[in-house]
C-alpha cells in the first residue's frame, strides 16, 4: 500500500460531522427546562442563562478524543443537534439514531419546550422514507456490501494478530533488557564497593592471617563481592610484584 492509498484509507476512517436544527418554543423557565434535562443520565449538561448543552460521546478513538457523539443546543427559539458520522457506514441509520435521541428529550420537556411539529415530521416521513428505499435494495446489492465488510473486517482481524505479535516481542525483549541493566547494576556496584587499593589492603591482610594463602569463594562471601573481582584484584597484585603467586 502506497503512502498515498494509507492516507486516503486513513481520511475514510475520520468521522464526519452533520446539524439539525428545528425552530422551537419554550413556554417555561429555562430553570424548569435544565431541572427537567438534568434527569437525563446519559448526558453531560452545561448551561447558562439563555443556553443548554447536552453532550454524550458515544465513542472515542485509540488516543481517548470523541469519535461519535451528539450534541444537543437548546435556546428558547431553536433546538440543534450535531452529530457525528462515519463515511463507510449507513447516515441513513446514524440520522435515525440521531433522532430517537432526540425525540426522547423532547418527550421529557414537551410541557414547556415545544418544536415546530411540521418541520419535525417532514424530518420524519424523508428519513423514514429514505430507510424503506435502502432496504428494498436486491440481493445482489446487499450481498456485494457485506462480503465488502467481511474483507475489511478480514483485514483488520489479521493486523491486530499482527500488532498482538509485535507486542508480544517487544514485551519479551523490555524483559530481557530490563534483566540485563539490572545484572549490570549489580555488577557496578560491586565494582564501586571497594577500591582498587583498598582490597588489595584486604587480601593482603587475609593472606598475612591465613599463613599465605587465600580462598576465593570464603574471601568473596566475607567481603560481599563476587569471586570474579577478587581474581581480578589478586591478578593485578601478581602483576604489581605485591604477591608471587596466587595460592
Amino acid at each position: 500500500m502506497t503512502d498515498q492509498d494509507q492516507g486516503q484509507e486513513s481520511a475514510s476512517l475520520q468521522p464526519k460531522v452533520e446539524e439539525l436544527s428545528i425552530e422551537a418554543k419554550l413556554t417555561g423557565s429555562m430553570e424548569n427546562l435544565k431541572a427537567k434535562l438534568q434527569q437525563i443520565p446519559v448526558y453531560t449538561m452545561s448551561a447558562s442563562d439563555q443556553e443548554i448543552n447536552l453532550v454524550k460521546v458515544e465513542s472515542r478513538n485509540i488516543t481517548k478524543k470523541p469519535y461519535l457523539f451528539h450534541i444537543i443546543n437548546i435556546v428558547p427559539a431553536k433546538i440543534t443537534v450535531t452529530y457525528s458520522y462515519l463515511p463507510d457506514s449507513s447516515l441513513s441509520l446514524r440520522r435515525a439514531t440521531i433522532l430517537k435521541n432526540l425525540s426522547s428529550v423532547l418527550s421529557l420537556i414537551s410541557d414547556i419546550y415545544v418544536v415546530d411539529m411540521p418541520k419535525f415530521l417532514q424530518y420524519t416521513d424523508s428519513l423514514l422514507d429514505s430507510l424503506i428505499t435502502g432496504l428494498s435494495q436486491n440481493y445482489t446489492t446487499l450481498y456485494n456490501k457485506y462480503d465488502s465488510m467481511q474483507n475489511d473486517y478480514r483485514d483488520l482481524k489479521r493486523l491486530n494478530i499482527e500488532l498482538a505479535a509485535s507486542n508480544r516481542n517487544l514485551t519479551i525483549q523490555s524483559t530481557q533488557l530490563s534483566d540485563e541493566n539490572k545484572i549490570f547494576v549489580q555488577q557496578l556496584n560491586e565494582l564501586k564497593k571497594y577500591s582498587d587499593d583498598a582490597l588489595m589492603a584486604l587480601v593482603e591482610e587475609w593472606i598475612q592471617v591465613h599463613n599465605n594463602s587465600i580462598d576465593l569463594v570464603e574471601f568473596a562471601k566475607a567481603h560481599d563481592i563476587t569471586p570474579t573481582r577478587v581474581e581480578q584484584i589478586l591478578d593485578k597484585m601478581v602483576s604489581l610484584g605485591y604477591i608471587d603467586a596466587r595460592t
